[in-house]
């Protein structure tokens, strides 16, 4: 049998106080300053990322909200490691990064932090959520999980009355790709190889590797001919790749 958590009198107001205010979040700048402050007061952490799933389990909008500055790349590899702890079926875990198996501890203490805590709705009609809390003030317990558990539902209709994401409606990716990410789907439209790419880009043919890893899972494919085709239909390529392409051309002839 699960322990019994008992809530203290500050920690109810803290929860009440969260619950009332998320009933008004209806925007992007409200869902920000809720999370970072009435639960912050319950949950103090460094980030949360948020994952809201369409129906069938494509990633329909990604939130990653926090109080300060990341490092560069830092929100990319947060958004990679939440998505890969939430399709690992962790709906509902404290993890501490220096128990952790699986290499999973060491890629989290690589970002910076040393726990997470984690839960999400599973799959619904309309699609689920998962939300994810980086770097606890302190190691996450069971009384933390329950916090959590208490938030998710208020967590999951306040992400779900903000304004569609962008992408959502016509299947687009869940994030634009970046300009490096546009100018490597250029030169793999030209029939180069990640070798060939590096050497273009002055980068290792892993870089590359690793560009083509994120791409693949922000347009939802598994290899470049899928992750080309989806481009063509989403019309990505049409002014960046050239753009893109210019510039190494220019890189190349210097």
């Amino acid at each position: 049998m699960d322990p019994v958590v008992i809530l203290s009198r500050q920690e109810q107001e803290y929860l009440l106080c969260a619950i009332e205010s998320g009933l008004r979040v209806a925007g992007p700048h409200q869902f920000f300053l809720w999370t970072q402050g009435q639960v912050q007061a319950l949950l103090p952490h460094r980030v949360l990322v948020c994952l809201q799933f369409g129906h069938g389990g494509a990633l329909a909008r990604v939130e990653c909200l926090h109080g300060t500055v990341l490092a560069p790349g830092a929100q990319q590899a947060l958004t990679d490691l939440a998505l890969r702890i939430a399709r690992g079926g962790r709906l509902a875990a404290a993890i501490d990064a220096h128990e952790a198996p699986d290499g999973l501890g060491g890629e989290i203490l690589r970002l910076g932090f040393d726990n997470v805590l984690a839960h999400g709705t599973g799959p619904t009609s309309a699609g689920g959520s998962v939300f994810l809390m980086f770097g606890l003030a302190a190691r996450p317990t069971a009384r933390h999980a329950y916090f959590l558990e208490l938030l998710l539902p208020h967590l999951h209709l306040a992400l779900g009355r903000l304004p569609a994401a962008r992408t959502a409606v016509d299947g687009a990716p869940a994030r634009a790709l970046s300009a490096r990410e546009t100018e490597i789907i250029g030169w793999l439209r030209a029939g180069k190889s990640n070798d060939e790419v590096g050497r273009l880009l002055g980068i290792s043919a892993l870089t590359v590797k690793n560009h083509l890893q994120r791409i693949y899972r922000t347009l939802g494919v598994n290899n470049r001919a899928h992750a080309l085709a989806r481009c063509m239909d989403l019309r990505l390529l049409e002014r960046d790749q050239d753009c893109g392409a210019s510039a190494a051309a220019r890189r190349m002839a210097s």
